[in-house]
């Protein structure tokens, strides 16, 4: 009884702390991301106040906001869309790569961390924050500029690539050699082309079969299916996250979209728990060693990725003030590194205290970068007596829609 009543008042404080957390991020017009990665540094080993009851409960609680955090992008998703968008964007998608892959990778084999530090550094430093950019582009009114397309072209190839990276990091972090890891990889690759060839010849289909009027009926349902799946996906080495996002490109239409409605409250709960329990995981007297070199790692990934956004724009033919804008909206960093992070800790676990404080960095300078980055380079060519070119002419990226915040929503108000 005695431990049943400590679960409860901890997991009330928390719950109401990150609340209150959430509503205080968004008064200041900030992402709550950093905010619950200092709450789970407060609260975890060799912090202020340490969970002891309920820190299993929490871990659950952390495997289901990152399912749901995949579910609800593959929701925001067609299968149509992505194929447009692979058509169109790969050239930018493998700079992408090159450019923002190379910096964590190099960082991880100088620390002394191996290939599999390397392969999971890399993909922290990679992958760009879908959530925290979607709400960026609202808060600066830029949903109709040029660039945006680009961008969101840009971050759907980085979402999609994920389904094909995780598998072969887990396989990779499961130690079963590069045998093991090429079949977990054809696996991966088979699964997302069979999920892509059905959600586009039989999505309707589909979606007939998991619709229902009952708003009950449909959770049910849409949330036990993601589950098994991804439980399934846990079991063939193929990550846990990738199944629930395959069921997101596989649903669409009104149940797409009524599930969003339904799961939305939900994924912004439990991620917020998957964000705190990534901090209680991380004993706070490991991240000043590591400051330097995330605030490094985070100097030079700002650059690799306006130069992404830079080339991206280009290739689309925007002009060359979209160009910076797109350059610097794609520098936040946040879910998905997080995500990888936390793949990885347990083989390296110094992987922990550098991302959380490279995430922490970047989720806060992104939203300035992507404000200010043309702008600073307006006045350097004005200082230095040039001026801007006018705005290209080409063929624009086709359009995306602009994926819902897949991190936690500051405030529902």
């Amino acid at each position: 009884m005695h431990d049943m009543t400590a679960l409860l008042v901890e997991l009330g404080s928390v719950i109401l702390g990150l609340g209150i957390i959430g509503r205080f991020a968004g008064r200041i017009g900030l992402s709550p991301i950093p905010l619950y990665l200092l709450a789970g540094l407060a609260f975890g080993k060799g912090g202020l106040l340490p969970l002891g009851a309920s820190e299993e409960f929490t871990a659950v609680g952390a495997e289901i906001g990152v399912i749901l955090l995949l579910l609800l992008l593959g929701l925001e998703y067609s299968a149509s869309e992505l194929v447009t968008s692979l058509k169109t964007q790969y050239p930018s998608g493998a700079v992408d790569f090159v450019l923002n892959a190379t910096p964590g990778a190099v960082a991880a084999l100088l620390l002394g961390w191996g290939p599999v530090g390397a392969v999971a550094l890399a993909g922290v430093t990679w992958i760009s924050s879908s959530g925290v950019i979607a709400k960026v582009l609202a808060d600066l009114g830029r949903l109709g500029n040029r660039e945006t397309p680009v961008i969101l072209g840009v971050l759907v190839i980085e979402d999609l690539s994920m389904a094909v990276y995780l598998p072969l990091l887990t396989a990779m972090l499961a130690g079963v050699g590069l045998a093991g890891g090429s079949i977990a990889l054809l696996i991966a690759l088979g699964t997302v082309g069979l999920v892509l060839y059905l959600a586009l010849r039989h999505g309707r289909l589909i979606s007939r079969a998991v619709s229902s009027d009952n708003p009950e009926m449909l959770l049910l349902v849409v949330l036990g299916l993601t589950v098994l799946v991804a439980g399934v996906a846990q079991q063939l080495q193929v990550s846990a996250a990738v199944g629930a996002f395959l069921v997101g490109i596989a649903l669409s239409g009104e149940v797409a979209e009524g599930a969003r409605k339904l799961l939305s409250p939900l994924r912004d709960l439990f991620a917020a728990v998957f964000f705190v329990f990534f901090g209680l995981s991380t004993i706070p007297s490991d991240i000043p060693p590591v400051l330097l070199p995330a605030a490094l790692l985070a100097v030079v990934t700002v650059f690799t990725k306006i130069g992404t956004g830079w080339y991206a724009a280009r290739r689309a033919g925007v002009g060359a003030r979209g160009r910076w804008r797109a350059g610097g909206t794609l520098v936040a960093r946040g879910e998905f590194s997080i995500v990888i992070a936390g793949l990885a800790v347990a083989t390296e676990p110094r992987i922990g205290p550098l991302a959380t404080a490279y995430v922490m960095i970047l989720v806060i300078v992104g939203p300035l970068t992507a404000r200010w980055t043309q702008p600073a380079v307006a006045l350097i060519q004005k200082w230095r007596g040039k001026e801007e070119p006018p705005a290209g002419s080409g063929a624009s990226v086709p359009a995306a829609r602009v994926p819902a915040q897949e991190e936690v929503s500051a405030s529902s108000e």
